[in-house]
């Protein structure tokens, strides 16, 4: 697989990881059972994609992606679904973790 195939898996990764907190929050504690249940599939479809990208990308590399797109992304939704206004030290910390993504996937090296 080449790496721009990896990374579109690994946006996949990133969308379902997203639903899967977007719809954990929603299940109330696990007491509801369809936000439950989507919480459980889009979960197992994350891990899924991520370990097909695993193959092609180092496993490092890979996941730390996948938690700082995702903690991006999941800000994004508390914002817009759980009306969840994060602080400027929430923001500051934002930008710190998409430099962080940007400097291991543009910078970084792994043998």
């Amino acid at each position: 697989m080449s790496n721009i195939i990896a990374y579109i898996v690994l946006i996949l990764a990133v969308i379902l990881g997203t639903a899967a907190n977007g719809f954990a929050k929603g299940a109330n504690g696990f007491t509801l059972l369809i936000p439950s249940l989507l919480t459980a599939i889009t979960i197992v479809g994350c891990m899924f994609t991520l370990s097909i990208v695993m193959k092609t990308i180092p496993v490092g590399i890979t996941y730390a992606s996948f938690a700082g797109l995702c903690i991006i992304a999941t800000t994004i939704v508390g914002i817009y679904k759980f009306n969840q206004t994060p602080d400027l030290f929430t923001v500051i910390g934002l930008i710190l973790i998409i430099a962080g993504v940007l400097i291991v996937n543009l910078i970084g090296k792994t043998t």
